[in-house]
């Protein structure tokens, strides 16, 4: 039998929300006719239509990174402010498409005030410079009397916008990359950067472009190899500067390997752990006393196409549990991930000009931010266990990984509301998994919530003509004393919401 054992004493570390946030690019339908969307009759004042706030309402994310992405490296932040008839188009290098700029960083500051959430600006380091950057930081942030914080005010934005959190470039290690830089080039570029835009305004918290090329990738040779040399040279050289380092990861299952697709979790542990060690090994190198986090600030997985190659694109129920296990890698790095960001921000559901629908990995989101407790659990877990090779099309990346445990778990507790709460993936294809779930000391008081997130089988998806094959359904338990035994069901996200003293 599987089992759970919980010591409610062993912790891991205050859970931050800020791991439930969002990203939104200048891409597809993510801004234009996805948040902003003037011309729709579902549309406030603002251009916001109603049924995607609605549904991003019930995401809560804390925080949206904005503009991009590959987008971002070769933004003009300046286009996309003042009246909207003066602003120029653009052609965007980055995606081959024509930009409007009529959604800029007015907009989306408004936007991120109507539903409580945290800008996340992200500068151009690709062919931007450094002054463009403060000036950004200026335009947003300022209070005295230059002449840029006379221009927000001309824009009808006399108190300024207070956006905390600045990324600095966006994927610099990449060769596709508009801007590309090497470690070298990139390490200096951060610390001239984070100089002048903390010089504007000195209480932004600076993230920088860490890592998106990992060492298993093939396709890019020439980027391959080198996350250990950047995470080094920028850590030495504006190690002052820096708060956070940003990692990125997607995930597909292209080759059509279910149990290759579950082993991506050993991926996601091996490159936080591998990263939390070379932050900590730098900074005790360099003296480094001020503390240097880590923000995933692009997690997703691929969206796939339909076997007759039409544009028609989904998510699986598969994603959904690849999804939740992103998330318990979070939590279980509490310590030191202190922000995540799923793409895109309305890739959680299918949107079209007569309404949207919630697809597979809206559900184990929505169930993670809605659950989650305070503090992240040391626990301990055993069982069935199985093997795959994980195979990616788009990175050229083939791992094997053996003795996966099929249960993907972690917990939290929040000790004001006396509630622990225990996640569970389970991985098995058809095999339900009956488990024995203990505490160490303190008892379960009765009440237990389960709430399950399922559908047919792995290939399940949600569309406009079947809007509910996949879900989250609930129910009500009853456990007393010190363990319970409860059975997770096949290809299955599970929340176990528990009273306990």
């Amino acid at each position: 039998m599987n089992k759970i054992k919980i010591d409610l004493d062993r912790t891991l570390g205050n859970i931050d929300d800020n791991i439930f946030g969002g990203f939104a690019e200048h891409l597809g339908s993510v801004i234009y006719g996805g948040i902003y969307d003037p011309a729709s009759p579902l549309a406030d004042e603002d251009g916001l239509r109603s049924d995607v706030r609605a549904a991003l309402e019930r995401l809560g994310y804390p925080n949206v990174r904005y503009p991009g992405g590959n987008f971002v490296s070769g933004y003009r932040w300046l286009d996309g402010v003042g009246p909207r008839q003066e602003r120029p188009g653009r052609h965007d290098l980055a995606w081959n498409n024509y930009d409007s700029n009529q959604f800029g960083t007015n907009e989306f500051i408004k936007f991120c005030r109507k539903l409580n959430i945290e800008p996340y600006l992200c500068t151009n380091c690709g062919d931007g410079d450094m002054r463009e950057a403060a000036d950004w930081v200026e335009y947003c942030n300022g209070t005295g009397n230059s002449a840029l914080v006379k221009l927000r005010h001309k824009h009808g934005f006399e108190e300024p916008h207070k956006v905390k959190y600045w990324g600095i470039g966006n994927e610099v290690d990449g060769p596709f990359q508009i801007g590309y830089k090497t470690p070298e080039e990139y390490a200096r570029a951060v610390t001239e950067f984070g100089k002048v835009m903390k010089r504007v305004d000195p209480d932004i918290k600076l993230v920088a472009s860490a890592a998106c090329i990992w060492q298993e990738s093939l396709r890019w040779d020439k980027a391959r190899g080198k996350v250990v040399e950047r995470g080094q040279l920028m850590l030495e050289q504006a190690g002052n500067l820096i708060d956070s380092m940003a990692l990125h990861w997607y995930v597909g299952n292209e080759k059509d390997d279910f149990n290759g697709y579950m082993t991506v979790s050993e991926l996601f542990e091996e490159r936080l752990s591998s990263y939390e060690g070379l932050i900590r090994a730098v900074c005790v190198d360099q003296s480094i006393r001020r503390p240097i986090s880590i923000t995933v600030d692009e997690w997703g997985m691929r969206l796939r196409r339909d076997p007759d190659s039409s544009p028609r694109q989904f998510h699986a129920l598969e994603d959904a549990l690849v999804a939740a296990m992103n998330l318990n890698a979070f939590i279980r790095h509490a310590y030191s991930v202190r922000m995540a960001n799923l793409t895109m921000l309305t890739r959680p559901m299918a949107i079209r000009p007569d309404g949207l629908i919630l697809l597979t990995i809206f559900y184990p989101f929505e169930l993670y931010r809605r659950t989650c407790g305070k503090l992240a659990l040391d626990i301990f877990w055993d069982g069935e266990t199985f093997s795959g090779t994980y195979g990616d099309n788009v990175m050229a990346t083939s791992r094997e990984f053996t003795g996966v445990r099929i249960l993907d778990v972690t917990a939290t507790l929040d000790k004001s509301k006396k509630q622990l709460v225990i996640y569970v993936v389970n991985r098995s294809q058809k095999e339900a998994m009956e488990t024995e779930i203990s505490l160490a000391d303190g008892q379960f008081t009765g009440s237990i919530q389960a709430s399950v997130i399922n559908g047919p089988d792995i290939k399940a998806e949600n569309t406009f003509e079947k809007p509910n094959q996949v879900g989250t359904r609930e129910t009500a338990l009853e456990a007393s004393g010190k363990s319970f035994t409860y059975s997770f069901e096949p290809h299955s996200v599970t929340a176990l919401v528990c009273a306990i003293s």
